[in-house]
């Protein structure tokens, strides 16, 4: 869960602030778990709501960049993207800015809808939408810079 922890914040102090709180939150909810589905995915939903809570809390999400400017984007290389482990990818991923990567997460890889995500954030479908789309052109900018 610690990984889920760092995918929305980079500092690991207080992604292990955030492991902590998630764990008690386990413990003090184990009683609502109902046994349908994973327990791994049950667990990963209290740390990912708690991840963000803790960015409305402290308002990071509000102060994310802007980037209404970026330029349309060629795609990246799909040979420079599979030459690039796992753990590259999560790294240029880990350089976004906090909004941009929080969206980013949510929906490629959490799997969350942009309806789903505009009300976990308090923000609207076509926000996250377009915070998406622009944590996409900006991934493609960084893995073209870095593999040029």
């Amino acid at each position: 869960m610690m990984g889920v922890c760092l995918r929305y914040v980079n500092d690991r102090e207080t992604a292990r602030d955030l492991l902590q709180d998630g764990f008690v939150r386990v413990f003090t909810s184990l009683d609502s778990y109902s046994g349908t589905g994973s327990f791994e995915g049950w667990m990963r939903k209290i740390f990912v709501n708690s991840a963000l809570e803790y960015l409305r809390r402290t308002d990071i999400l509000r102060d994310a960049a802007d980037l209404d400017h970026t330029a349309e984007l060629a795609g990246a290389d799909s040979s420079v993207i599979s030459r690039m482990s796992a753990a590259e990818l999560m790294q240029v991923v880990n350089e976004l800015p906090t909004g941009f990567r929080t969206v980013f997460n949510l929906f490629a890889i959490e799997g969350y809808s942009h309806k789903e995500i505009g009300e976990m954030l308090q923000i609207t479908e076509s926000t996250s939408r377009s915070q998406y789309t622009r944590a996409k052109q900006l991934l493609q900018r960084k893995i073209n810079t870095l593999y040029e």
